[in-house]
C-alpha cells in the first residue's frame, strides 16, 4: 500500500500525471481544500492540468503513515511551489515562491488510491504570494 503512495507522490514530484492516474481508482474521490468534490479519473486529470498550468510544486519532508489493514494512509509533506500563472479568484502571479505544510488522507481499494483528501493552509498561501503577513 505504501509503495502505491510512495509512487502516486514520487509521479506528483516528477510531474508525471500518467503515472498518478495510474495509481488511482477508476472513481477516484479527490477532495481538493476549499474546493469541491471530484469523481473519476477524468475530473483527476483536468485538475492536474489545471494545477501544472498555474503551478511548479514539489513535496519535501515526506512521511507517509499507514492503518494496520493497509486501507487507509496519511502523508505529512511540505510544499515548495512557484506561482506560474493566476488562478481565477486568487493574488496575481507573478512567480512568487511559497513554502508550507501540507497534508493528504488517502484510501485504497484493490490496491489503487479511491479517496483523496489534500489540505494545506490557504490563507498562509495566500499571504505569502501577496507578500502580506499571515493572520493570526
Amino acid at each position: 500500500m505504501t509503495d502505491t503512495i510512495a509512487r502516486y507522490f514520487a509521479a506528483f514530484n516528477a510531474g508525471d500525471t500518467e503515472t498518478m492516474l495510474d495509481c488511482l481508482d477508476e472513481n477516484i474521490a479527490h477532495h481538493v481544500n476549499e474546493g469541491q468534490i471530484r469523481v473519476g479519473k477524468e475530473k483527476f486529470a483536468a485538475f492536474c492540468a489545471h494545477m501544472s498550468r498555474c503551478y511548479k510544486e514539489e513535496l519535501t519532508d515526506m512521511v507517509i503513515f499507514s492503518s494496520e489493514d493497509s486501507s487507509r494512509a496519511a502523508a505529512e509533506f511540505i510544499v515548495n511551489g512557484t506561482y506560474l500563472v493566476t488562478d481565477e479568484g486568487l493574488p496575481e502571479a507573478k512567480g512568487q515562491t511559497y513554502r508550507l505544510p501540507g497534508g493528504s488522507f488517502i484510501e485504497l481499494k484493490d490496491g489503487k488510491i479511491s479517496r483523496l483528501t489534500t489540505y494545506y493552509n490557504l490563507a498562509d498561501w495566500i499571504a505569502q504570494v501577496s507578500g502580506k503577513p499571515a493572520p493570526a
